[in-house]
């Protein structure tokens, strides 16, 4: 899918991967003025029921993110990159990826990886920051009064951030 938005300006859409719970935030920045804040466009979460057949919530995953591609044309998007969790965790977190990483080939749409370390280095000039400092960071940078919540929202935001500093 092509968008068909003005050229100068970006769309970048983060993506912060999880099976419960998925974060998205999509930003939008001018090209030709890149010292200039981007503005926070959306941000949220896509959440799947616990107690769910696992494909059933791939489903979720797979509709709610083709309804949010196809509503905000983003012309990048930043995805943490896949490190070991928990070992509960990391092949859910692995399938919910997957899923992702299926609908972004699906719109055509470029795609960014980055580590945690390198979001917190991005943000707060330090690749050990807290969480916390992180989140404040993204507030900050984009004028908010607030942190925006829930936290894997936040954490979308950020990754969105990194790639329009990194870009």
């Amino acid at each position: 899918m092509t968008n068909d938005h003005d050229p100068s300006l970006k769309r970048i859409l983060g993506i912060d991967p999880g099976l419960a719970t998925l974060g998205f935030g999509v930003i939008l920045g001018k090209v030709d003025q890149p010292e200039k804040t981007p503005a926070l466009l959306d941000f949220g979460v896509i959440q799947t029921p616990a107690h769910t057949e696992i494909g059933d919530r791939l489903c979720i995953i797979y509709d709610d993110l083709h309804t949010l591609m196809q509503e905000w044309q983003p012309d990048l998007v930043a995805i943490e990159k896949f490190f070991f969790y928990r070992m509960g965790n990391t092949i859910l977190v692995a399938q919910a990826r997957g899923v992702v990483m299926l609908v972004l080939a699906q719109f055509k749409v470029p795609l960014v990886e980055f580590t945690p370390a390198q979001v917190k280095q991005a943000l707060t000039g330090y690749g050990g920051a807290e969480k916390r400092e992180v989140q404040q960071a993204v507030a900050n940078e984009l004028h908010l009064e607030h942190i925006p919540k829930p936290d894997d929202a936040a954490d979308a935001i950020a990754l969105a951030l990194t790639a329009w500093f990194q870009r």
